[in-house]
């Protein structure tokens, strides 16, 4: 489905409320699975959306599909989110439990948040590249080529970033134990 904006009124409001019911959930669940609250989840899930309403005239769907393209809009905007918060004290934590936690089914697991909570801390230092690389295939579950795609990289330097900040979670948490 293409959203036209910029047409007739009534056309472009109809439009614009099917983009936010067919995307609305899993941006939800993709902020929420990053931020661990609900109200900032409902928050940047609504500025997210906005966002994309506001730049949909410059979607182009030669490079991007519309869900790839309101996905790096979503991810800017929790790397944004996650700047701006203060910096916290966290502990460290044995390397079995990051591997762990740093799995496909690790967002499932509400008992492992306070975890995640520090993963996120940790990744949140990274340059914006790699914070999207990382969200993109955990919280996203994008292929190694979309994300390329999306990020205009080859496939193998998406997965060198990806396999390399793994490599150092593991040795950053690792050194305390």
């Amino acid at each position: 489905m293409t959203f036209g904006f910029g047409k007739k009124r009534k056309q472009s409001k109809e439009q614009a409320e099917e983009l936010v019911r067919r995307y609305y959930d899993e941006i939800y669940v993709f902020a929420y699975r990053q931020t661990f609250n609900k109200d900032t989840a409902m928050d940047l899930t609504q500025e997210i959306l906005i966002s994309v309403l506001r730049s949909y005239d410059t979607y182009d769907p030669t490079k991007a599909s519309l869900r790839t393209w309101i996905y790096r809009i979503a991810t800017n905007r929790i790397i944004d989110y996650r700047r701006s918060r203060t910096a916290r004290d966290h502990e460290y934590l044995p390397l079995d439990a990051v591997e762990e936690a740093v799995s496909d089914s690790f967002v499932q697991e509400t008992e492992n948040r306070e975890l995640l909570e520090q993963i996120e801390a940790y990744v949140s230092a990274f340059p914006a590249a790699t914070q999207q690389v990382f969200r993109f295939r955990l919280y996203a579950d994008l292929s190694f080529a979309e994300i390329a795609d999306l990020l205009s990289m080859s496939e193998a330097s998406v997965k060198t970033v990806y396999y390399r900040l793994i490599k150092q979670i593991r040795k950053e948490f690792s050194d305390e134990y």
